[in-house]
């Protein structure tokens, strides 16, 4: 990828991605694999996702909280480092509150456990700006500030941030973790969060020519494109030590934006898309959550940056999904 001349890559051992078929999971796999050698990292997940992409390198099945089969496969292949993707999301969480619960927060529980014991040597959780709340400052939300997350999802990110720095400095665990704005990507179909509209938006206008928004057009979110995304996991797994100073989660930037500017984007390519609106459920969530991030320690602590804004991403993503489309 463009931007892995700038990433200071240090070969691992081996790495194991939990949830590795997930939107993230999956790129994340393929870029480590480009970095590090298909061998030494292995993919897993609760069930096998593409045949391709299960066939390009070590692959397990492995439920994220069984703790036994976790520590089989790091004893199999030798594990340093744990990427746990394995999450329920936003919206899947408000409708099974108790599996959501239990998966995000024992999955957590039980690698950073390994961790203690030194079965691994480094850890990567992702959290969410789910975290925040309706009391939380919605423009420039600072890195420390209130949190009072109204979801079942923020509230396990919330307290899977602590249960991390708990585990840092009581026992020495080297986990890292960032907080991820929505994601949006043409290669995998989003998994049940609250900012899948700006991806969904992109395959009906293409699809379709209109698309029905489950937010209202004026609600501004914080938003990152996916090679941003896995740009910033892997550059923060490959910092020094000691220069990973929140050992929470920090606070991850890139672009912020409405559904209508969105759509104003799309439109400069394809002119003739429409847009309506329909809230539900998920207008609550959005109204809860930050406009505009500030990831100032980010890019002060490990030399954070984002490459791609609205426009460069909307031109991204329309000319990649025609491509698939028509390869298809």
């Amino acid at each position: 990828m463009q931007w892995s001349e700038n990433v200071n890559i240090k070969m691992a051992d081996t790495i194991l991605i939990l949830g590795a078929c997930g939107q993230i999971g999956t790129e994340l796999t393929q870029s480590l694999r480009e970095i590090h050698g298909n061998e030494n990292v292995i993919a897993s997940d609760i069930r096998y996702g593409d045949d391709e992409f299960v066939k390009e390198g070590p692959f397990e099945i492995i439920d994220a909280t069984d703790r036994e089969k976790i520590l089989e496969v790091i004893q199999k292949y030798n594990i340093s480092q744990v990427y746990l993707m394995a999450a329920m999301l936003s919206a899947t969480a408000e409708k099974y509150p108790q599996k959501a619960w239990e998966l995000n927060m024992n999955s957590l529980l039980i690698i950073l456990e390994l961790a203690r014991e030194k079965h691994i040597k480094t850890v990567y959780w992702p959290s969410s700006i789910a975290v925040f709340g309706p009391s939380s400052p919605k423009v420039n939300t600072p890195q420390d500030t209130i949190m009072n997350p109204k979801t079942v999802y923020g509230m396990s990110k919330l307290a899977g941030e602590h249960w991390c720095n708990y585990y840092h400095d009581k026992y020495g665990v080297d986990v890292r973790s960032l907080r991820y704005p929505g994601i949006i990507s043409w290669k995998t179909k989003p998994g049940g969060g609250t900012t899948d509209y700006a991806v969904d938006i992109y395959f009906k206008a293409i699809e379709e020519g209109k698309y029905e928004c489950f937010l209202d057009e004026n609600t501004m979110l914080p938003m990152m494109y996916m090679n941003d995304a896995i740009k910033a996991t892997i550059k923060i797994m490959e910092a020094d030590s000691k220069d990973i100073q929140i050992r929470t989660s920090y606070n991850l930037g890139a672009i912020s934006f409405t559904p209508e500017e969105i759509t104003n984007e799309i439109k400069k390519h394809l002119p003739d898309f429409e847009i309506s609106y329909k809230p539900d459920f998920r207008q609550d969530i959005a109204n809860s959550w930050p406009q505009i991030i500030d990831d100032s320690k980010a890019r002060q602590d490990w030399n954070w940056s984002h490459d791609f804004d609205l426009a460069s991403m909307t031109e991204e993503m329309l000319k990649n999904i025609q491509s698939k489309i028509i390869s298809a």
